[in-house]
């Protein structure tokens, strides 16, 4: 029975390939975006890991998150340094790093902080950063790259870098009075990170200096530059590390009504968990459509069916006058229905797995998305069940309608 429903499967292999394609097609489309939806949340839960809060300017919490941590967006304002000395002095908090964001260096995002942001940044499951090359940097005009830039950019260490003004892409506006010196690598994280040139806040400082409205007012050298107070006046925002977990909240309060100016402190959990309630009506209109996706490939396969079994009457009569009966035409179409579903969702499986090597060095280069290679969960595998239980109910209809053709309806030409 196999053997005669691939034979006759192959004999209209057009018409097959086309219906096997559109259901690996729908297959694909519904397995991605649940894999997309569930692989873009580990990927973003994975990119902080152990920071209690994070303080921004007061603007809107996944908006103070995504700048902070994901580097997309930019910030509607600055924190003073002030407030940050301040509020960094609390007994409540075991560490801080501050963070200063607005350059770029050939599309990638610069970011200012200190030697704190190596000893205490955490992601994935606690795990520190670490430099597969070089050190941390030392001095003012030193950088650390990210795996992702060196990688793509092909640096090396003792490479001069210079800095552009801005976030964009294209700047027409260099630093390059004051060029960094790559002193280090960090392994990769799949996270951000890997994307960003890390520079001290004092060499963010100097070759901002003299800067007004966005173009320079005076050009200083590197050994000028060392000369001048180069403390932060600002910062984009800095992440919190608490001694206990439970002055979270308290302390969160203290910093949203910090008198001195208008900030807003967060819970990167919760607000994570708020961004993906947020985004919640987009995935279920993505489930909804990849779901009519596969009813539109199975209504397909289910007509190309029933419009192929008119001009196999013939085939089914020569099958009934060689003694097969009803019952066993009606199982070979149900085998060949079977057999479409079944490669259909081999198909698709494999398809999908291809795309998704095809795509995940864009996603982590664009977006900071790392997509793992890993077998479909549970739930994946109960909706790969539903669509091969929806196929054979499909290729039920032809079934019973070969069931009914009789010998003599088969062996007779009506015109």
């Amino acid at each position: 029975m196999l053997k005669l429903a691939l034979y006759s499967l192959l004999a209209r292999r057009l018409t097959a390939g086309l219906t096997l394609l559109s259901v690996a097609i729908s297959v694909m489309l519904l397995l991605g975006v649940d894999r997309l939806q569930s692989q873009a949340r580990d990927s973003f839960a994975n990119t902080v890991s152990g920071t209690d809060l994070i303080v921004g300017a007061r603007s809107g919490p996944v908006n103070l998150l995504l700048y902070s941590v994901f580097r997309i967006g930019n910030p509607t304002n600055n924190v003073g340094w002030d407030s940050y000395q301040a509020l960094k002095s609390s007994p409540a908090i075991a560490w801080t790093i501050p963070l200063a964001l607005g350059d770029s260096h050939r599309g990638f995002r610069v970011l200012g902080t200190n030697d704190d942001y190596f000893r205490f940044l955490r992601y994935g499951h606690r795990q520190p950063l670490t430099l597969q090359a070089g050190h941390p940097f030392h001095g003012t005009f030193e950088a650390v790259l990210g795996a992702e830039v060196a990688r793509k950019l092909g640096y090396r260490l003792g490479q001069a870098i210079v800095i552009a003004h801005g976030a964009g892409k294209v700047s027409f506006s260099q630093h390059d009075n004051l060029p960094f010196t790559v002193v280090g690598i960090l392994a990769p994280t799949g996270t951000p990170v890997d994307r960003t040139v890390h520079v001290p806040l004092a060499g963010i400082e100097a070759i901002h200096y003299g800067w007004q409205g966005g173009m320079p007012s005076q050009a200083i050298n590197a050994e000028q530059a060392r000369q001048l107070d180069l403390t932060p006046k600002t910062l984009t925002a800095f992440m919190v590390g608490l001694k206990s977990p439970i002055q979270a909240f308290q302390l969160q309060r203290q910093i949203n009504t910090y008198s001195a100016e208008p900030l807003l402190a967060i819970l990167p959990g919760a607000t994570l968990q708020e961004l993906w309630s947020l985004m919640a009506v987009a995935q279920t209109a993505l489930s909804v459509i990849a779901g009519f996706v596969v009813i539109a490939g199975l209504i397909g396969m289910l007509t190309t069916q029933l419009a192929s079994l008119d001009a196999r009457r013939r085939e089914l009569a020569i099958l009934r006058s060689l003694g097969a009966g009803p019952g066993y035409l009606a199982l070979l179409l149900g085998v060949e229905a079977l057999l479409l579903t079944s490669l259909g969702l081999l198909l698709g499986l494999g398809g999908l797995y291809l795309a998704q090597g095809l795509a995940a060095p864009l996603l982590q280069q664009q977006y900071g998305l790392q997509l793992a290679w890993s077998w479909p969960d549970a739930s994946q595998w109960q909706r790969l069940a539903a669509v091969w239980g929806a196929g054979l109910l499909a290729g039920l209809l032809p079934a019973l309608r070969a069931y009914r053709y009789s010998l003599s309806d088969g062996m007779t030409i009506r015109v």
